[in-house]
């Protein structure tokens, strides 16, 4: 396995040394997180070009009634979060 020197602030490495974490597995999980984070994001980003070819740009009001489901959806979810 090969090995990566990280750098972390003085108050981030004080903080995970208090508390006992296991770094090594933490930043493994986080970067798999932000690796699944950016695929999802250029999946979506392929999936609305190609929707956009198959029907065209959304208008005005098509495009309200969108960020109004976005933003349900997101306090939704948030809501379940806290």
């Amino acid at each position: 396995m090969p090995r990566v020197q990280v750098y972390l602030p003085d108050d981030l490495h004080e903080e995970l040394k208090q508390r006992g974490l296991p770094a090594s597995e933490l930043l493994q999980i986080a970067l798999r997180a932000e690796l699944e984070r950016q695929d999802a994001l250029d999946e979506t980003s392929r999936y609305l070009d190609e929707l956009v070819a198959e029907v065209g740009e959304p208008n005005q009001r098509q495009r309200s009634h969108a960020d109004v489901i976005a933003r349900r959806i997101r306090d939704r979810s948030l809501d379940r979060v806290s």
